[in-house]
């Protein structure tokens, strides 16, 4: 049997402002933006054309805004992987992007820690 975990669930506050995030600033691609309702829509992201997707999940209960930011209760959360660190912390500095910490070399590979738009945690690895 093979299976892969396809898509990950991400609360956001706001659709329109996950969106101008993810992909403006991260440079991810906008898969698919689906209105479901007046107010739910079907919104996946992607770093790339293959991969794991994350579907941005507008919080709509005060139990889900709480979560919104701190869904791995303050640990990094998703981890980003990338062929050049260096170029991406860049690019992440120039859009104000937080760098929780600066690139370090791991028996892994190089890693830097950043902030999404809300808080979550991201490990940004450029693979050994």
């Amino acid at each position: 049997m093979h299976r892969t975990i396809a898509q990950l669930s991400l609360l956001v506050r706001d659709y329109d402002e996950a969106i101008d995030f993810y992909v403006n600033k991260l440079n991810f691609q906008l898969i698919e933006d689906t209105p479901l309702t007046s107010t739910k829509r079907w919104v996946v992201i992607a770093p790339g054309p293959t991969g794991c997707r994350l579907l941005l999940a507008k919080a709509s209960t005060e139990e889900q805004l709480a979560s919104v930011g701190f869904q791995a209760g303050g640990r990094v959360f998703l981890f980003l992987h990338t062929d050049d660190i260096h170029r991406d912390v860049r690019n992440f500095q120039t859009h104000d992007i937080v760098i929780v910490r600066p690139p370090s070399v791991e028996p892994y590979g190089t890693i830097a820690v950043f902030e999404d738009l809300y808080g979550n945690l991201w490990d940004l690895i450029q693979p050994a």
